[in-house]
C-alpha cells in the first residue's frame, strides 16, 4: 500500500531530471554575427502592427553592436536587395536631428570598448524604407552591414514575435461542414 502511495512522487521525479529537451533551447531574441572586433547581437525587425509588415512598408531595425577594438569604428552602410534604401535618425547628430539617407549610407559610430545600440531608446534609429514584400514573424529580411575598419557581414534578420499577449480568434469548430450544418456521428 505504501508503494503505491509513493509511486507518483517516484514518477514525477523522473521528469525532472538534468536532461530535458527544453534545457539547450534558446528564446529567439533575433540574429547575430561577428565581424572583426565588432558583435552584432538581437538583430531583428519589431513585431508589426497586425502580424505583417506589407509590401512597401518601412520597418525600423533593432541591433546592438559591441565592439572590443581600442579604436572606434563606423557603420557606412545597410544595404539588402529586399528594401529600397534606409533613413537614418540620430538625436545626437549635429547637423540636424534627422538625416535621411537614400541608398544605404549611414554614418555611425560605434565607440571603442562600448555598445552602439540602434533603435533603442535614446539613440539613433535606422529604418529599412520600402520593403519589397510582405513580410510576417517566422520570416526574415537579408541586410548587409558595412564598418568602416571591420569590414562586410550579412545576416537574416527576422521578424520579433510579439512582446503581449494578443487576443484569440473564435475557435474553429471541427464538427461543422462548410454548408453550416452539422456534421453527423454515423447513421440517424
Amino acid at each position: 500500500m505504501g508503494v503505491l502511495l509513493l509511486s507518483p512522487l517516484a514518477m514525477g521525479a523522473c521528469s525532472a531530471g538534468q536532461v530535458t529537451q527544453t534545457a539547450t533551447q534558446e528564446q529567439n531574441l533575433g540574429n547575430e554575427a561577428d565581424v572583426g572586433d565588432l558583435s552584432l547581437r538581437a538583430v531583428e525587425l519589431p513585431y508589426p502592427t497586425g502580424g505583417v509588415y506589407p509590401a512597401g512598408a518601412d520597418a525600423r531595425l533593432l541591433a546592438a553592436v559591441a565592439s572590443t577594438s581600442s579604436a572606434d569604428d563606423t557603420l557606412v552602410s545597410v544595404k539588402g536587395d529586399d528594401f529600397s534604401s534606409v533613413q537614418v535618425v540620430d538625436p545626437s547628430a549635429t547637423a540636424s536631428p534627422a538625416a535621411g539617407a537614400g541608398g544605404g549610407a549611414v554614418h555611425l559610430t560605434v565607440p571603442a570598448g562600448e555598445t552602439l545600440f540602434i533603435g533603442n531608446g535614446d539613440g539613433p534609429s535606422v529604418t529599412l524604407v520600402g520593403l519589397e514584400n510582405p513580410v510576417g514573424v517566422g520570416q526574415y529580411v537579408n541586410v548587409t552591414f558595412t564598418f568602416q575598419q571591420a569590414g562586410d557581414v550579412s545576416l537574416q534578420v527576422p521578424v520579433a514575435v510579439a512582446s503581449r499577449d494578443l487576443p484569440r480568434g473564435e475557435p474553429f469548430d471541427y464538427n461543422e461542414t462548410p454548408g453550416g450544418e452539422q456534421s453527423g456521428g454515423g447513421p440517424g
